[in-house]
């Protein structure tokens, strides 16, 4: 295996790990106009990412950052042709992080429902958009001989690519809700386990059409067993959410999430950005990639900080593991 194949795994993983992490964030967001009924019920459901949402989000820069070093040309042309998705993302992202911090800084109901609005908003539109994006990358893309982007924004709002943004919106905010059951305590327990079976079904429907489509289109065995496994463990999800066993849950609804991801990275492989104008326009691992030397200075210090990283990550999850309910917030 040559480095650019190992950054091209890297890559997968960084991505893997954001969706894992940040999808509970957006489903979270989400939930806070779908399940929350009152302003401490709001708070609580904020609270129980409130320690963790910004460390989540740093997943994505670091996956952009290794993309930009590793293979310059597919972030060219990725980010050039995407732009307009990407930056309402971004926008939204920002938005997202500015509420968190905002909203309970003026105790003025109005104040607060606004930037209610905006984590509702900015969680769901960027949790559709991703899934569009990377429907896109998989699929394929109108790249041209320079590996330009030729299309406009209409191309990319395709079919197959809408059916992937359905898919990880409902994923995630299947996600985020077996997460909030597991954090939460009481009333707000029970109602998150309730709406995860309904959004799960849903989620469970669209899952299988857009896997199945994947597969069919540029599938092999590697990436049936990968559907295969996301399949089995959103069905695990379902029973252990009915039977109560909440982090069984969370760890099943988190394995679809890395399941699903690996099989698209694996559908796309050698490709990094398919060309549905010509496949010998394609970008791929070899001709998007930078020089080994940047390759190998990139995995000495790769081997060294991602481990700091999950550690320190690792323990911030461990230091705020408690259920907090409505109790645990003031009146």
């Amino acid at each position: 295996m040559q480095l650019h194949d190992v950054w091209f795994v890297l890559i997968a993983v960084l991505w893997t790990g954001y969706f894992f992490l940040e999808g509970f964030d957006f489903g979270v967001g989400i939930l806070t106009k779908a399940l929350a009924r009152d302003e401490r019920e709001r708070r609580v459901l904020i609270n129980t990412i409130g320690p963790v949402w910004d460390g989540n989000e740093v997943w994505v820069l670091t996956a952009g950052g290794a993309t930009f070093a590793a293979f310059p040309e597919w972030y060219a042309t990725l980010f050039s042709g995407f732009y307009l998705a990407l930056l309402i993302i971004l926008v939204a992202l920002i938005v997202r992080g500015v509420a968190f911090e905002y909203r309970g800084k003026r105790d003025d109901a109005r104040w607060r429902r606004n930037w209610d609005h905006a984590i509702f908003w900015c969680s769901l539109i960027p949790a559709f958009l991703w899934g569009v994006a990377f429907g896109n990358i998989v699929h394929g893309t109108k790249i041209d001989a320079h590996f330009e982007y030729v299309g406009n924004f209409l191309d990319l709002l395709n079919p197959y690519a809408l059916l992937g943004g359905v898919v990880t919106l409902t994923l995630f905010t299947f996600h985020g809700s077996v997460f909030t059951a597991l954090k939460t305590t009481g009333e707000i327990r029970e109602r998150a386990r309730a709406f995860a079976l309904k959004v799960g079904v849903v989620t469970a429907l669209a899952a299988l059409a857009f896997l199945i489509w994947t597969q069919v289109h540029n599938g092999d065995s590697w990436t049936f067993a990968a559907m295969v496994v996301a399949a089995l463990a959103l069905v695990g999800a379902l029973v252990m959410n009915q039977l109560g066993r909440e982090g069984w849950a969370f760890i099943l609804s988190g394995v679809t999430i890395v399941a699903a991801v690996a099989m698209l990275f694996l559908s796309l492989f050698p490709n990094v950005m398919p060309s549905t104008l010509n496949p010998a326009w394609s970008l791929t691992v070899s001709n998007a990639s930078a020089s080994d030397y940047t390759l190998k200075i990139m995995t000495w210090v790769a081997g060294i900080m991602t481990p700091v990283v999950l550690v320190y990550q690792g323990w911030t999850y461990w230091v705020f593991r408690r259920r907090i309910g409505v109790q645990n917030i003031p009146a």
